[in-house]
């Protein structure tokens, strides 16, 4: 009865080790989007004008025009709920990429913060309101780079 006793002892051990290492798991799991926000820039992301999100999210800094940057958007969306965007740079160290859509509510509509192992290239379906400036802002290098333009807005798919 020994050998049956401390095996079952074993597999009782092996259990409870095995249901704290998924405690620990599912513990740290549900603390990462606390982590995750912790970076957030609510100033900037409720800020109501275009001249306001930029200076809460960049404040001092100056904003250069940029050819480095490649922003890619349509010309005329036809649904302003989702106008495919994507911003592209060779530029080296590259930190955030955000896009600014101006004449939005809130003018902030997204920020990707990239490390160096990552490629600057990102992709995301904004939604426009009207008729406005896209404006894509990179931080590389300790400067900020801009990139700019126009995207009509349509309703109903009109054209115009």
């Amino acid at each position: 009865m020994t050998v049956d006793g401390q095996s079952m002892k074993m597999n009782r051990r092996r259990f409870l080790g095995a249901l704290l290492k998924g405690s620990a798991c599912i513990a740290v799991a549900t603390s990462l989007p606390r982590l995750a926000f912790a970076a957030w820039n609510e100033k900037a992301f409720k800020a109501e004008t275009l001249e306001g999100a930029l200076s809460n999210k960049y404040p001092g800094l100056e904003i250069v025009d940029s050819t480095a940057l490649k922003l890619k958007a349509p010309a005329i969306a036809e649904n302003g709920a989702v106008v495919p965007v994507s911003v592209k740079t060779d530029l080296p160290d590259v930190k955030s990429i955000s896009l600014f859509v101006e004449k939005n509510p809130s003018p902030l509509a997204a920020t990707f913060h990239l490390t160096p192992v990552n490629v600057a290239d990102v992709s995301i379906r904004l939604r426009m309101g009207e008729t406005s400036n896209l404006i894509a802002v990179v931080e590389s290098g300790g400067k900020l780079h801009r990139a700019q333009q126009e995207v009509k807005v349509t309703i109903g798919g009109c054209g115009g």
